[in-house]
């Protein structure tokens, strides 16, 4: 790595020279356990940001001590009025995650009031905000709702589009079909970029995970999942969404807009964008005005 002149402090330079001397982390982290308990109760987020403030840089970001990680990771969470679901989530992942020596970052992509909630383009919004922060080479496109119950999920990307969550507690301990593909997955920036992200035309509850499992499909890809005893997650309670009524007739002519409805049609205005101690935070207002061509 060279460097100018005057561009980087001692410090940053003595971390600098530090970073390049340390191995690669190993293909399996050392301390994982396999399946583990998680931890519902909810805490207030100032306790929960007291517990990992030192460990963490801010916006959430983490880099293992001791190695330097295989893959740089985006956690994109969609997210709409769950305050109680965020700091239990947070409390989890963040230890699960350090435990897989991931150098990652969670994004809490918050949908403001207004327009039906809109996951699929809150996931568009947060891919294209996180990349703009940094250059990360894997997605993970993550619930708020769901906490994975074995610490050998690994949380990273490969050759194929990767369902991390096929089994989840409360949905019973079978893949429900061959083509689910929600909850959270794990996709390359080149793969989602490839697929053109998600539609931004599902409104409401549903469909919009599907119609992605599809463009996985079209675009010559495969879904994959690691093995169902490992594949784990538990839900947290929520009120059922209000289900999107056009949902069926947006996936039976989904194929027709997979080059024009997606990122590359994406429309938002960004409200605010913090780095919080846990997370960074992106606000965005998006509208239902616009539709595809």
């Amino acid at each position: 790595v060279t460097v100018g002149p005057g561009a980087q402090s001692n410090k940053e330079e003595a971390h600098a020279s530090i970073n390049v001397t340390l191995d690669i982390c190993p293909p399996i982290p050392p301390n994982l356990v396999g399946p583990i308990r998680v931890d519902t109760n909810y805490e207030p987020l100032n306790v929960v940001e007291d517990r990992y403030r030192n460990k963490l840089q801010p916006g959430g970001q983490y880099a293992p001590p001791n190695c330097t990680a295989r893959s740089r990771v985006a956690i994109i969470v969609p997210y709409r009025n769950r305050q109680k679901q965020l700091p239990v989530f947070l409390k989890n992942l963040h230890p699960f995650l350090m435990k897989q020596q991931l150098d990652y970052g969670i994004y809490i992509v918050e949908q403001t009031s207004g327009s039906s909630f809109n996951r699929a383009m809150l996931m568009n919004i947060g891919f294209t905000e996180a990349m703009k922060q940094r250059n990360w080479e894997c997605l993970v496109l993550h619930d708020i709702d769901l906490l994975p119950l074995d610490d050998r999920n690994l949380y990273a990307c490969g050759d194929q589009p990767r369902h991390l969550s096929p089994i989840v507690d409360t949905l019973g301990s079978k893949l429900l079909y061959s083509t689910l593909f929600g909850g959270a997955i794990a996709m390359t920036a080149k793969q989602f970029r490839t697929v053109n992200g998600f539609s931004n035309s599902y409104w409401g509850w549903g469909g919009e995970d599907d119609d992605l499992a599809n463009r996985v499909a079209h675009f010559g890809f495969h879904i994959i999942r690691y093995p169902a005893n490992i594949a784990r997650y538990h839900m947290l309670s929520h009120k059922k969404e209000t289900p999107n009524p056009e949902r069926h007739q947006l996936l039976a002519e989904g194929h027709m807009h997979y080059n024009i409805d997606g990122l590359n049609s994406l429309h938002y205005q960004l409200r605010n964008l913090t780095k919080e101690p846990l997370y960074t935070w992106i606000l965005t207002e998006i509208s239902s005005n616009v539709s595809v061509a």
